[in-house]
């Protein structure tokens, strides 16, 4: 990994030609190639800058993010338009793009995407940094070699490799399709963006994992990225609306894991619906709406294909090995986030 400073980049631009020279293995490396695709990594590095932002007194999501965030963002349009990891701007009240050159500039946020983790927020004044052109996830070879970069004061640029593509289930009533897995692992994952060898954005990162490879194989540090893709056809509708019809789903409260074929409860979130219909911390949960679940893939599909985002969700569960059934009055999950005074 190397450090960036002042935009002189030098030392990285080094790492960003060694990607090059890798990218271009297939086919005859020619200097002319060597050297355009040098330039388009260097501009992707530039468009990448740091993220701040401050959740609003009594944010629901400080309880496991905390107050005040650090990260990631990536200019993608002319307008100051940065895309970021969704959970760095949750109930946001301030937040400050800081480029490389150490300006702090304030931004506002523009959307919220909870299907697929997505965050907008857009400079309030001229960022003077040229977006970068949407890649595709999908064509990204089997070990690939890829470019991560995080913004900010001590923002850096790391080589790493695609190690895996596949679905990812979070504990958090989350899921996504064709979620990214990349090693070496980048420390400052969130919001980092991911290039290709022609410098265009593939991912956005969220999480550090043990297990890049996927369940079952050798353990392998690395991080998870969000797939651009995700964000081609509802990127209008984020910009109008703040969040995709996506978006609009049941929420219960918990976290879960899988143990041994089976979904058990390890969080409640306080005042959650979950809280509110006495699930607790150790439940095992059977079944949702008559539906036997065994993963959370299935738990959390389940819940968001149900008729309506608020509506009486009902869990079979085991407690202490004795079957019950807790219903629960889900809640549309954007009406419970905070939101700064204005906004």
């Amino acid at each position: 990994m190397q450090q960036r400073s002042s935009w002189s980049l030098r030392t990285a631009l080094a790492l960003a030609l060694c990607l090059a020279a890798a990218v271009s293995t297939t086919r005859a490396a020619d200097e002319p190639d060597t050297k355009a695709r040098r330039q388009a990594l260097e501009r992707a590095a530039a468009a990448v800058v740091g993220v701040q932002a401050l959740a609003v007194d009594q944010a629901r999501s400080a309880s496991t993010l905390g107050r005040n965030r650090l990260g990631s963002g990536v200019v993608i349009g002319d307008d100051g338009l940065v895309l970021t990891i969704g959970y760095l701007i949750l109930e946001a009240e301030q937040v400050l793009l800081v480029t490389d050159d150490e300006r702090r500039i304030p931004a506002r946020v523009v959307a919220y995407d909870l299907a697929s983790g997505f965050g907008l927020v857009r400079a309030l004044v001229p960022l003077g940094l040229a977006p970068v052109s949407l890649g595709s996830a999908g064509l990204l070879a089997d070990d690939e070699p890829l470019m991560a970069v995080n913004g900010g004061d001590d923002g850096s640029i790391a080589a790493t490799r695609l190690v895996s593509r596949r679905a990812f289930s979070g504990y958090w009533e989350y899921h996504v399709d064709g979620a990214l897995f990349t090693s070496p692992p980048m420390a400052a994952h969130s919001g980092a963006g991911l290039f290709n060898g022609a410098g265009e954005l593939v991912g956005i990162g969220s999480l550090f994992v043990a297990d890049a490879r996927g369940p079952g194989t050798p353990r392998l540090p690395g991080n998870m990225f969000v797939p651009v893709d995700l964000l081609r056809g509802k990127l209008p509708e984020l910009l109008s609306g703040g969040r995709s019809r996506e978006s609009e789903r049941a929420w219960l409260g918990i976290n879960c894991v899988e143990v041994d074929g089976r979904i058990r409860v390890v969080r409640v979130s306080e005042d959650s619906p979950a809280d509110v219909a006495g699930l607790e911390v150790g439940d095992t949960i059977l079944s949702i709406d008559g539906l036997p679940v065994a993963t959370l893939e299935k738990l959390w599909k389940r819940l968001w294909t149900g008729p309506a985002a608020e509506r009486a969700v009902k869990l079979d569960i085991l407690r202490d090995g004795r079957p019950q059934t807790v219903t629960v009055q889900a809640v549309d999950r954007a009406k419970t986030l905070r939101r700064a005074e204005g906004v």
